[in-house]
């Protein structure tokens, strides 16, 4: 299989040149389509300096979301499969194997963070991922237990099919909500995860569950 990661970035100047490194070590890899969101820091000249031809750069010149700079990697993407990866080091590339495992062409993999024991840096942030995932199966009869994890392995056709849209954290459940409008299997495999808290650059608040809840409504009722 051939795999292109995306990896969306906004101010991750402490930790991208480490979470490039352990995804390169990774195999399969095949690409990294860094997109650097309107990054305020040293994001960007860092990776101008890394000479890898696996990591190809992008930048938008202002900040849009993690949902823009998704849909652009999306949009480079050229190989088999597309993986998801975060730029801070909350997600262990040394999780792929178990993902690569049960890819297809027909189904989705998504990681959970919550089939396995793992920390959570704020229970706000735990309960609404359960909130939002319990919508989502709700709404479209399915059983997941955490939709909004980063780690999504999709099909490259299928991800350019879905013709996303959202800027922001919504994203995933945009994600989730179109793949399981169309029925397309989406199986989850445990994953580790270690969380960060906002004086570390973690970004997701609360008002995002709301844009989750009310961006699965619209894919659900549209």
């Amino acid at each position: 299989m051939t795999v292109s990661v995306i990896m969306p970035t906004y101010n991750e100047e402490e930790t991208l040149s480490k979470i490039i490194d352990r995804v390169l070590k990774q195999k399969n890899v095949n690409e990294i389509i860094v997109v650097d969101d309107g990054s305020k820091d040293k994001s960007w000249n860092i990776l101008k300096s890394i000479k890898n031809p696996k990591v190809k750069p992008f930048k938008h010149n202002k900040n849009q979301g993690k949902g823009a700079a998704i849909i652009t990697g999306i949009n480079k993407a050229k190989f088999d499969y597309i993986l998801i990866q975060d730029a801070d080091l909350e997600y262990d590339p040394v999780n792929y194997p178990a993902l690569f495992e049960k890819a297809t062409q027909k189904v989705t993999i998504f990681g959970s963070r919550l089939k396995t024991k793992n920390n959570f840096a704020y229970i706000r942030t735990y309960l609404g991922n359960i909130f939002i995932t319990t919508i989502g199966n709700i709404l479209f009869n399915i059983r997941l237990t955490d939709s909004y994890t980063c780690y999504k392995l999709i099909p490259t056709n299928i991800a350019k099919s879905l013709n996303l849209n959202s800027n922001g954290f919504e994203i995933e459940a945009e994600i989730t909500g179109k793949l399981a409008k169309r029925k397309i299997p989406i199986v989850e495999v445990p994953i580790s995860y270690k969380p960060r808290n906002y004086k570390q650059g973690k970004k997701i608040k609360a008002k995002d569950a709301i844009k989750g809840f009310l961006t699965y409504l619209k894919i659900r009722f549209s």
